[in-house]
């Protein structure tokens, strides 16, 4: 006779005071604590790369840039999460009382790996696209030169461009930005392969 498994529901504050001690990431949804897998190195070199040239283009603007340290808050979804780079504008607003996690970015960006790709083009999408202030969804392929960039037009339609190909130009919508493909993959070897 088997035992059925039970599930543990932890609530938001127990994720947060767990999260606080441990020594590995995870990510809250809704109940759930879900371990983050480690990246490799081409998911660090294209995200670097990402966030690097938009803190050099907005210097001196209104703008901050986090990578992937920096938790996000869903609110409507009881999601917290760890996305690679995200921009605000203006001043980050917080939720608890430190400032570790942040809950209005305008700008997500996610390196895609094979253990991530279905749910950061998937329900992931779902719960960004709830934040009031998010306008742009960038993701980024780790195995090939191809970005998908997602818009949110002023009608509220999200729409879908794609880059490939080193010559390629990534222009964002949300903030005066512009970067090619290749210089976007500097450093990246795609004869490495990709783990995570």
């Amino acid at each position: 006779m088997q035992t059925p498994l039970t599930t543990r529901f932890y609530t938001p504050e127990e994720y947060l005071e767990m999260e606080e001690k441990a020594n590995f990431k995870s990510e809250y949804r809704d109940g759930d604590i879900v371990p983050m897998t480690g990246g490799t190195t081409n998911h660090n070199e294209i995200a670097l790369n990402l966030a690097a040239s938009l803190k050099f283009a907005l210097k001196k603007r209104n703008y901050r840039v986090y990578i992937g340290d920096v938790c996000l808050w869903i609110l409507r979804y009881r999601q917290y999460t760890y996305p690679d780079v995200m921009v605000i504008q203006g001043e980050p607003i917080y939720t608890g009382t430190g400032t570790t996690t942040i809950m209005n970015p305008m700008l997500i960006a996610e390196v895609l790996s094979k253990s991530t790709q279905n749910y950061d083009q998937g329900d992931k999408f779902t719960y960004y696209r709830s934040i009031p202030e998010m306008q742009e969804y960038i993701l980024l392929d780790q195995t090939q030169l191809r970005v998908m960039q997602h818009t949110k037009t002023t009608e509220g339609k999200w729409l879908l461009t794609e880059y490939e190909g080193e010559n390629a130009v990534l222009t964002l919508s949300s903030v005066e930005f512009e970067l090619s493909v290749g210089d976007l993959y500097e450093g990246v070897n795609f004869a490495e392969g990709e783990e995570s």
